[in-house]
């Protein structure tokens, strides 16, 4: 078939990656590059990026330049005395010298910019970040403000029943919210195994390891909505915990702050609320979809000889006292993790109130609810 290929399609084809890649005004050229981000350090980064790039690649005309020559000059149709020389100590010296000049001037900007993405100082506003599987937490310092930031994409995406929406996998419930101008400094650490906070916008990618903390920081000054991901491979669901900042002007940050603050004592209000069942069953359903859908399914069947059902399970049947311990404890030796940190009292009696209604769970068990008091009582100190 190559055969029938005309001259000029031949030539097309030869050539068309070159060409691609030698328009540096079309867009396709910064979708192969690095980000170049929104930061002062993101750009410090980019122009570091670009000037070790062309370093190489004048260095690499140069090399393959002198190895092309001496190929085409000194072929034995040329040459076919071959020289008799063995070593030249100049040149050894020479080519010895100038990689090591090379490097060293490589070095300078180099040791520049990363002295400046590691001034570590504390910043106008500091937040924690807790690596979960799967999932990020944020705590802001200064205003005792703290939350989950969940995945928002449909499970319905993700399985390919319905079409994929513009964010897929890069969409979250709660966003990190932070103001235009003010330095921001990220606490990283994680609650279990090792991930990687990456916001390639601001050239921040921070490992999130138990027990220790890395820390970077940022100055945003263009409002708007940044994305990114954990970039270490932490279990099933890893491409599940994306990460969103969103940042805006100064007085919307404080509405933000404010609102937050209020939203924590309404939710403190709530344990205190004489609730029903079909109002702790649908909360429940939402805590459910957000925190256990990936474990035990929709359905509750779980992934056999990975993750237990919750259909027909004894304890979320029958045992009340033992169905709150374990989601307030987890689950020593399995993939159970504790959730005593992550949901609020209300959310926690909500999801185990779902999970013994839901799928005729009613109907087998005994139909005993767990309402938010009762986890308040089991959070009191044991005599």
């Amino acid at each position: 078939m190559l055969n029938r290929i005309s001259r000029s399609n031949k030539f097309s084809l030869i050539f068309t990656p070159f060409l691609f890649l030698t328009q540096p005004t079309l867009a396709a050229w910064y979708d192969i590059n690095m980000t170049k981000g929104v930061t002062t350090v993101s750009n410090e980064v980019f122009d570091l990026h670009m000037l070790i790039f062309w370093v190489c690649v004048v260095i690499g005309i140069v090399v393959f330049g002198v190895m092309f020559y001496s190929m085409f000059a000194h072929s034995k149709k040329r040459n076919p005395n071959s020289a008799t020389f063995h070593e030249n100590t100049k040149l050894e010296i020479v080519w010895t010298i100038v990689p090591f000049l090379i490097l060293v001037l490589m070095a300078i900007p180099a040791s520049n910019t990363l002295m400046n993405i590691y001034k570590d100082v504390e910043g106008d506003i500091n937040i924690q970040v807790v690596g979960y599987q799967w999932k990020w937490q944020y705590k802001y310092l200064e205003d005792d403000i703290d939350f989950f930031s969940n995945l928002k994409t449909d499970w319905d995406e993700i399985y390919n029943k319905t079409p994929k929406g513009e964010f897929y996998l890069q969409e979250v419930d709660e966003p990190v919210v932070i103001p235009v101008g003010k330095k921001v400094r990220f606490l990283i650490t994680a609650n279990d195994v090792i991930h990687s906070w990456w916001m390639p916008d601001f050239a921040i990618k921070q490992d999130a390891i138990p027990g220790f903390i890395n820390t970077a920081w940022t100055v945003v000054d263009k409002p708007g909505t940044y994305r990114g991901k954990c970039t270490e491979l932490c279990g099933k669901n890893h491409a599940f915990m994306p990460v969103v900042v969103r940042v805006v002007s100064d007085e919307d940050y404080k509405e933000w702050v404010s609102n937050k603050k209020a939203e924590a004592y309404r939710m403190s209000e709530l344990t205190e609320k004489n609730w029903t069942v079909e109002e702790l069953k649908t909360r429940g359903e939402g805590v459910y979809q957000k925190n256990c859908i990936a474990c035990h399914q929709t359905n509750g069947q779980g992934i056999p000889g990975i993750f237990p059902p919750l259909t027909g399970s004894d304890v979320v049947l029958n045992n009340k006292a033992k169905n709150i311990e374990i989601l307030m404890e987890g689950a020593q030796g399995t993939a159970m993790q504790s959730f005593a940190n992550q949901l609020s009292e209300v959310d926690m009696a909500a999801v185990i109130t779902y999970t013994r209604l839901a799928w005729g769970n009613a109907d087998d068990g005994n139909g005993e609810i767990v309402v938010p008091k009762d986890i308040v009582e089991y959070k009191k100190p044991k005599a």
